[in-house]
């Protein structure tokens, strides 16, 4: 890394040689003029030159003697002009809150890897969100499900992968991971219910494996959320809807205003959930969310930042229904892989029905974080967290009914409690050479799981224990170390970066331990203030589960994973902002968790597709979205006919209207399509496409709002969720190796009132 660090120095001296001579350096800082809270990636123009803020919200900008005024700007906040005055202090700039506006959308290249911060900026500013589900679908591409009643984590599709409940994707809430290794009921398992909506400051999302400050289960990418600071004021809500639902949430400022001023905060929020949902067998979902942080600035250079949260919940699942329990002449598959027609049973169920009354679950997790950002000085900073959570889980699923047991039934009973501790931490450092700009980072994170009581059981209708699929407990560590040096010159920005991770599994007394190393490259070229392009490459990797490695079933420890995408961000009119890529995905071993205990090795597997984001704004109060993406996945060495990946998204899309009018009306309406796609490796059953709509309604004012969402507004017959399943219902000879899924919600009205003080 020195020869590297050597190379990308001299290519900045010999930018900075032929550049025009920098009278004076101004250095500055962006904050929120309410809050006092920095802000990152707001744009600062003067003089033919541009810069960017930092997470601190600083920057610093070489000027021509005569430059008279520097202009700011950032998303969601008013312009402002700033006398330049030459001064070897940090100059502090105040933005206000003002309009959305896509002028400010500004294409520089200072956003480093970042290209997708426009996007989550614009619609995490646009849209209402009140649910952990609201907030993934906030990544374009990026599809949900629910099957078993709400409680459990959602099944994750992007980018070509039905990534389970998160094999595939890096979830993190404030630098702590939400994935679950070694998880019993699936790898990378990633419960965000713990998180309460309203308490999101940002989130953060790349695709692929190109990022050096992620790692295991960085495949189709990283999901990142940031929790407020501070409440610029306090709230109390309360939503009540059909379906027996109703929610009441707040956040509660502790200190003021006063206290903001000496940059210390702190407030606290929680929020509890009931519905009966829309099905035959009330779900009895109770949700319950507590949440704490505090923030203090300790002198010029300190910051600490101190959150805890506790979460439980509980929910009785209808599960998952094969279609032949609801119509007839639906298609299966024989034991040779040949499709036929079933008919159907002699009493059919309704779609919202259930056939094991016995499924459900609950589960809790607290959680604790601090964390301490330091300015050491001449451009150097630190950070250093420490994270830790206690986690239970407990689930009774039975998806194939008598398939195997036909006197007991298939009842199945998931367990485990859990610990999990880790450390991150990151020292940075900034070079100028003129205008030009090299970021020296290097991190370390460790992260420690131990589970008690890991068990995996056959037990009867009524959780009497018959024996055991697996039983034990986990020990899993994970420490990794990676350097990152990114070089902005001009119209370029080069980033060149590696990590090296170490994992250390246990189980049953028996060890293995192993070691990757990922390298990523990204380069960026900005040809103007409306177009930049974009080549990112790398490798990646996903953990195994700790009971499959020891066992080493036939499965890779560390798969990895290499990609490359092609993009580019354009603004060809000042109102519209487009996102585009071309990518490219080798996974060296696909694996996925079923749901009847197996984890089964699918081989090698490639995945190529587009996507596309565009927001336009068409009036002042009017914004429009559209996201499309397309993606071919299949096993690296199938044959024609054979190789598709069961689930994998092919073609998804999202868009809407969203509106915000001065008198306090706003809203939107948006829409979700997932095309049909494989349901087994020869596409002889299929998994059923839907287009959703959905309706959000809001009348805001100073001190109160009141909110009207309609979810399905047209009332489609869709399913959220359908699998393969070879099942057997009771009457039946023999099991039937068919779909089962489980319906989406119908039409569902909610009404909001929220008092803000």
């Amino acid at each position: 890394m020195d020869t590297l660090k050597k190379v990308l120095l001299f290519t900045a001296a010999l930018a900075f040689s032929v550049q025009s001579k920098a009278q004076f350096l101004f250095k500055g800082k962006v904050i929120d003029s309410a809050t006092h809270q920095p802000i990152e990636y707001a744009s600062v123009i003067a003089g033919g030159q541009s810069a960017g803020t930092n997470k601190a919200g600083n920057f610093q900008i070489s000027l021509p003697a005569d430059t008279s005024a520097l202009l700011i700007s950032y998303i969601g906040y008013q312009r402002k002009l700033v006398p330049v005055k030459s001064s070897s202090e940090r100059v502090t700039i105040g933005l206000k809150r003002g309009h959305i506006d896509l002028r400010e959308v500004v294409i520089s290249p200072h956003l480093d890897n970042n290209s997708f911060h426009t996007l989550s900026t614009l619609d995490l500013n646009l849209r209402p969100v009140n649910s952990s589900q609201d907030l993934m679908r906030l990544v374009p591409g990026l599809f949900i499900a629910q099957h078993m009643g709400g409680g459990k984590a959602e099944q994750i599709f992007i980018r070509g992968f039905d990534a389970d409940h998160g094999t595939d994707l890096n979830v993190s809430v404030d630098g702590m991971p939400v994935n679950m290794v070694s998880h019993i009921h699936g790898q990378g398992y990633a419960d965000l219910h713990f998180l309460i909506p309203e308490t999101v400051s940002t989130y953060d999302f790349g695709k692929g494996p190109y990022y050096t400050g992620y790692g295991d289960l960085t495949t189709a990418g990283y999901l990142s959320y940031t929790t407020k600071d501070v409440l610029d004021k306090s709230v109390i809500s309360l939503e009540g809807g059909q379906f027996n639902t109703f929610r009441v949430a707040g956040m509660i400022d502790l200190l003021g205003s006063k206290a903001k001023q000496n940059g210390e905060n702190a407030y606290i929020a929680g929020e509890y959930n009931y519905t009966d949902g829309p099905f035959k067998l009330p779900e009895k979902y109770k949700r319950t969310n507590l949440f704490a942080k505090y923030t203090k600035q300790l002198g010029a250079n300190n910051k600490l930042s101190l959150s805890a949260s506790t979460f439980s919940t509980s929910w009785v699942a209808s599960g998952e229904i094969p279609e032949r329990a609801v119509a007839g002449n639906t298609r299966a598959v024989d034991d040779n892989g040949n499709p036929y027609i079933v008919p159907g049973t002699a009493n059919p169920i309704n779609r919202f029905g259930t056939i094991d009354s016995a499924q459900g679950g609950k589960t809790s997790r607290v959680n604790a974080i601090a964390k301490l950002s330091t300015d050491l000085k001449n451009n150097w900073t630190m950070e250093n967290q420490l994270y830790y959570t206690h986690y239970t889980f407990l689930l009774h699923v039975n998806s194939t009914f008598l398939a195997e047991d036909t006197l007991n039934g298939d009842e199945r009973q998931q367990q485990e409690a859990r610990d999990m501790f880790g450390y991150n931490g990151k020292l940075s450092k900034r070079s100028y050479f003129g205008n030009n700009t090299l970021t020296s980072t290097v991190g370390l994170s460790s992260r420690f799981d131990r589970t008690y009581g890991t068990d995996y059981s056959l037990v009867t209708e009524q959780y009497q224990f018959l024996s055991n699929i697996t039983h034990g407990d986990i020990k899993q560590n994970n420490t990794g170390v990676y350097l990152d040096e990114s070089l902005e010159s001009g119209k370029w920005l080069f980033n060149i970066g590696s990590r090296l991770d170490y994992f250390n599994f246990n189980y049953h007394d028996s060890t293995k331990m192993q070691v990757i190393v990922s390298p990523k490259i990204n380069i960026q070229y900005t040809a103007n203030d409306h177009v930049q392009f974009y080549l990112k490459a790398g490798k990646g990797f996903h953990s195994n589960n700790a009971i499959a490695v020891i066992g080493n079933n036939g499965l890779q420890t560390l798969p990895a994973a290499y990609g490359a995408d092609l993009g580019l961000n354009w603004k060809p009119v000042p109102h519209l902002y487009i996102n585009a890529a071309l990518w490219y995905l080798y996974l060296s071993q696909e694996f996925v968790y079923t749901d009847d205990g197996d984890i089964a090795p699918g081989g090698k597997t490639r995945r190529e597709g587009a996507d596309l984001s565009a927001r336009y704004q068409l009036a002042k109060w009017l914004f429009a979205d559209l996201n499309v993406n397309l993606a071919r996945p299949r096993l690296a060495d199938s044959v024609a006919g054979h190789g598709y990946l069961a689930l994998a998204p092919t073609f998804t899309s999202t868009g809407g209207f969203d509106f915000k009018f001065d008198n306090g009306i706003n809203g939107g309406l948006s829409y979700r399509y997932m095309h049909s796609r494989p349901g087994n490796n020869t596409n002889t059953l299929v998994a059923d496409g839907y287009y959703v709509t959905d309706l959000k309604l809001n009348y805001t004012q100073k001190r109160y709002e009141i909110g009207l969402t309609i979810e399905n507004l047209f009332n489609t017959k869709w399913n959220e969720f359908e699998a393969e399943e070879v099942s057997r219902l009771r009457g039946e000879t023999a099991p039937v190796d068919q779909m089962s899924f489980t319906p989406g919600t119908p039409f569902f009205v909610k009404l909001r009132v929220a008092f803000f003080f």
